[in-house]
């Protein structure tokens, strides 16, 4: 059986920054910089332009990743996207995505099984573990997995929506599971979900129950209320199941694997509150400069937050060959995840 190892990393933020001071002067929200900042470390994020989609923002995020990986598109086997902001209802993003990166097109077409994976901030960990599972039956060889989100459509850019906004930024990021004889990779993955949680953070837009599933008034036009059209959240509750799950998480994959918290040289938490890898951290034990965080400057980018962590620090030199490295990610529903990589 091959083990799975990630072979390549990318990431693409869009150039447009949006400071805490940019919410309040730009777009009027109530709230200043030392608020945000007090309550989840975030000092920026980015926004796409209009027009820019999920899967655009994708494209040169995975480019860079296959790149990196030393492979091209075409020999790909599987695309798994992850996204809770996809281009629209149907289809997913992962086919747009199959499509902006030449693989329908010429002689070497290649039209690789597409698949979208709905679990928010647990996202890539679920998406991970589905190519790694992939890899190791032998079904692929090199599985590209995506997390990639466009916030800043759906956010309720005002004073009533200032506790979720200043939370949010768009970003995408990639990595290449590839199969490998070699002695390292994915070593093991652990999932959870608690679905008692499911309107503690949500954003319902519409109801599938309802007849019509949208509202209409009289000249047939579609009508959202605005709990049902901004994403709604319980503060409180997300922190303290967060806190509990990713202490889980990190557990259970230090105990399957037989490893201790002084073993692993790099924490790698997904990016969706300071605060909170900051209390989990201090918890667990685990040292300053083991812990990496980018929030500060992309704010919860959701499924990308932690292929860009990985990226950047790749790039940066904190992330190297050798090491042996954490993932642990929490959000909507509740779901949660881990996975321990010798990378």
């Amino acid at each position: 059986m091959p083990n799975a190892y990630i072979s390549g990393t990318g990431f693409y933020v869009p150039p447009r920054v949006v400071t805490n001071d940019d919410l309040r002067t730009q777009y009027g929200i109530d709230t200043n910089n030392e608020w945000i900042v007090q309550r989840t470390g975030i000092t920026e994020r980015r926004f796409a332009d209009p027009g820019v989609g999920t899967s655009d923002l994708a494209v040169p995020a995975s480019r860079a990743a296959l790149e990196s990986a030393g492979i091209e598109a075409h020999d790909l086997d599987m695309i798994v996207f992850a996204t809770l902001s996809p281009e629209c209802c149907f289809p997913g993003s992962g086919l747009y995505l199959q499509r902006k990166l030449g693989l329908c097109e010429g002689p070497k077409a290649k039209f690789v099984p597409a698949l979208d994976v709905r679990n928010q901030c647990a996202g890539f960990l679920y998406s991970l573990g589905t190519a790694t599972s992939m890899i190791k039956s032998g079904a692929a060889k090199h599985v590209l997995v995506v997390g990639s989100e466009t916030h800043s459509a759906a956010l309720d850019l005002s004073t009533r929506g200032r506790s979720v906004a200043s939370l949010f930024g768009d970003g995408a990021g990639a990595v290449v599971v590839s199969a490998t004889e070699e002695d390292r990779g994915i070593r093991s993955w652990h999932l959870g979900a608690d679905g008692r949680y499911t309107e503690v953070l949500s954003q319902k837009v519409w109801d599938i129950s309802k007849r019509p599933f949208i509202p209409q008034n009289a000249e047939g036009v579609g009508q959202v209320q605005p709990t049902m059209m901004w994403a709604q959240m319980d503060g409180k509750v997300v922190f303290k199941n967060a806190v509990e799950r990713m202490i889980g998480a990190l557990m259970e994959i230090c105990i399957t694997n037989g490893v201790t918290g002084n073993d692993i040289d790099l924490f790698v938490f997904h990016q969706a509150n300071l605060r909170i890898n900051e209390y989990i951290a201090d918890h667990m034990g685990i040292p300053k400069e083991k812990l990496v965080s980018n929030i500060q400057y992309y704010g919860n980018t959701t499924a990308a937050t932690i292929p860009i962590l990985l990226a950047e620090s790749e790039r940066n030199g904190k992330l190297k060959r050798g090491m042996k490295v954490a993932l642990v990610a929490f959000g909507s529903g509740f779901t949660w995840g881990s996975a321990l990589v010798d990378w």
